[in-house]
């Protein structure tokens, strides 16, 4: 295992500091995972013998969080390059009711604790101090066999966690490993049971797919697992479609998508229905996200003819905040689609050679200047103000007093 980073000697130091004080200490989890496949781990768990009243009392209040103290976990707050690193007492766990958390723990040897967690690969340990893994659960044999299988019976996983059936999902796509038969034939099986899960566990699960290179295929192994009717199920009916794998192609094409982008290109097919805003707020996204996924479906064809659309109605579009990822998923779905790419190489050519301020200029009045010219503020002072911007971004008129002046012959029409 190499060191990476400074929270990787943290996490070492915090392991040191456990074994020094009598307790077995460590690396647990995703980090021991990522280092084996010669990945940097984006977070370092430890697992230890050490009780969590134990583990505050030797780094300190000041320096910890109980942020599961109940169920064993403390934070361990590091220096601010190194960030902070969990720690947990290795545990078992009692009935999972609410399909999410256990009813009780109780404290345990290693090889216990590897037991009850979710996939193999995520199972094993990793001693930084002995340089050994610590392998109970042969991860190691299905990192080699690019497997994703659950650790025990999989349906006493999902029925513990019923997130890991979206996870296993995830972790198969985005590591491009297999998922392993009986693993997905339980998922299958249970896939109705993911409704008991928050929208937001949800969420962050699909904002990982589908930002990911390996989008497409979380996709179709989600729709394979019985997974994707219950997260979208408004996708329904294009699922059955030819509409499906040009969404797939579309989806694929997307170069380092965000996730409203992804989104966007997912949801592009119901850009004419109205179920569309039910997935927004089933899946209790952030304003600023709905807002972005809204104006990319609702606008990806408004440069569909770009080459003929009126200056004004095309510097409006290219003006957009969210133009960058309009063009795009305009560009991926022509491709998806075999259509030619004559729009968007124009607004590309146009943005390229039109400075900013010749693209969305200043206007030349505003509101406030309607108001100062006496006129009073009603139906009609939008469509005045739409007419004068028009005007400009249409360089039919290229100073203030022609605005004002046309301010004026607008009003009196």
């Amino acid at each position: 295992m190499t060191e990476f980073s400074p929270q990787h000697q943290f996490a070492i130091d915090i392991v040191g500091k456990l074994r020094s004080a009598g307790h077995e200490a460590l690396f647990a989890g995703g980090c021991v995972r990522d280092a084996l496949l010669g990945r940097e781990a984006k977070d370092y768990d430890v697992a230890t013998t050490a009780r969590p009243e134990e583990v505050r009392k030797l780094f300190g209040h000041k320096r910890t969080l109980a942020v599961g103290a109940s169920f064993g976990v403390i934070m361990v707050l590091g220096p601010k390059d190194a960030g902070q690193v969990e720690v947990a007492t290795f545990r078992t766990e009692g009935e999972y009711l609410d399909g999410r958390r256990p009813e009780s723990v109780e404290f345990c040897t290693p090889e216990e604790d590897a037991k009850r967690r979710d996939f193999t690969i995520n199972g094993m340990f990793y001693d930084p101090i002995e340089k050994r893994v610590l392998d109970f659960v042969s991860g190691a044999a299905d990192l080699t066999a690019r497997t994703i299988r659950a650790i025990g019976d999989p349906h006493e996983r999902v029925k513990e966690d019923k997130l890991r059936m979206l996870r296993a999902v995830r972790f198969a796509a985005t590591l491009d490993f297999a998922l392993d038969p009986t693993t997905a034939n339980a998922i299958r099986e249970m896939s109705s049971e993911l409704i008991v899960v928050s929208a937001e566990r949800i969420t962050q699960e699909l904002k990982k797919m589908l930002v990911d290179v390996h989008r497409r295929r979380a996709i179709e192994l989600a729709d394979d697992v019985g997974l994707m009717r219950i997260v979208f199920p408004e996708l329904d009916p294009i699922r059955r479609e030819s509409e499906w794998q040009v969404t797939l192609r579309r989806l694929e094409l997307l170069e380092r998508p965000s996730f409203e982008l992804a989104m966007a290109a997912l949801l592009k097919p119901l850009s004419d229905k109205p179920v569309v805003g039910y997935v927004w707020r089933r899946l209790k996204l952030s304003n600023d996200e709905c807002d972005r996924i809204r104006w990319l479906v609702g606008h990806q064809q408004d440069l569909d003819d770009a080459p003929r659309l009126s200056l004004a109605a095309l510097k409006r579009t290219l003006a957009h905040p969210y133009c960058a990822d309009l063009l795009k998923l305009v560009r991926a779905d022509r491709i998806a689609n075999s259509s030619n790419l004559e729009p968007i190489e124009f607004c590309e050519d146009f943005l390229a050679r039109t400075p900013i301020e010749v693209l969305d200029p200043i206007p030349f009045v505003t509101g406030d200047d309607l108001i100062a010219l006496g006129l009073k503020p009603g139906p009609r002072f939008k469509s005045v103000l739409v007419a004068i911007r028009d005007a400009q971004l249409n360089l039919q008129i290229a100073s203030r007093d022609e605005a004002i002046a046309l301010v004026k012959a607008e009003w009196n029409k």
